[in-house]
């Protein structure tokens, strides 16, 4: 039996704020991007960053404390290498965004954009966030594709969403200064009861809406986890000018 249509897949992010897509990469696709992302890791090749830096919960305390070095996330994922490059403009993908759009896709360079890693140990969590929140486009319509490298579940830091939250309408006071949903606050919790996690296969990949929810646990397996992460917008949707998000050139797909 086949499974879900394009047309369907894009039904369910649109009911559920993100959608899995199994085995959406090819063996061969998907076993040259683990290798490459595994030496990249093994060299910390520039431009990385470090989870010191960032100090989420369970991250080391400073680049001189014990894990200070260990790398997050390697940026510009898009500039690295051409392997990077023809993954976040391939052809599957552009369809597959076109469908969801109803318009020509564009990447966006100076968000995610890069190879996301959880260490075992120094890999620190993630509360629950809206990537939205530091974003800065003309319409909050953005789409993120993350290709599992390997495998994801719960215990070595996979995603958890909420269904339906890129739908709803939040409150500053749901928020605490940093933008993250506080999980303790009353009025939150209906909300982070439907937290979901689904366990990924290598190839499989998520597509979900820059306004749902999601969050992860620290890394308690012994192996890195390795995802593939870039963040789309449909060509009528603009960065705007003087922020972040209009800070480097982005790539319409064909």
């Amino acid at each position: 039996m086949s499974g879900p249509t394009v047309a369907e897949q894009v039904a369910t992010l649109r009911e559920q704020g993100f959608v899995v897509v199994r085995g959406f990469a090819a063996a061969d696709e998907l076993q040259a991007l683990r290798e490459l992302s595994q030496r990249q890791l093994e060299q910390a090749a520039a431009p990385v960053e470090y989870e010191a830096d960032l100090q989420y919960p369970g991250a080391p305390a400073s680049r001189q404390a014990e894990g200070g070095h260990t790398v997050r996330r390697l940026l510009d994922a898009y500039g690295r290498d051409p392997l990077y490059r023809q993954w976040a403009t391939s052809p599957r993908i552009a369809g597959w965004l076109r469908a969801c759009f109803g318009r020509q896709p564009v990447l966006s360079t100076a968000h995610h954009n890069c190879v996301m890693t959880k260490h075992p140990r120094f890999g620190s969590l993630t509360g629950w966030h809206q990537d939205i929140r530091y974003w800065s486009f003309s319409a909050e319509n953005l789409v993120s594709t993350w290709l599992a490298l390997g495998n994801e579940h719960a215990d070595n830091g996979g995603l958890f969403f909420l269904p339906g939250s890129h739908a709803a309408t939040f409150q500053p006071s749901q928020f605490d200064g940093a933008k993250f949903f506080l999980k303790d606050l009353p009025e939150n919790q209906p909300w982070i009861e439907r937290a979901v996690c689904p366990d990924l296969e290598p190839g499989d990949v998520v597509f979900f809406h820059c306004r749902t929810l999601h969050a992860a646990r620290g890394n308690a397996s012994d192996r890195v986890k390795l995802s593939l992460v870039h963040t789309y917008y449909p060509s009528d949707t603009k960065p705007l000018p003087g922020t972040r998000s209009s800070s480097k050139v982005d790539i319409p797909l064909a």
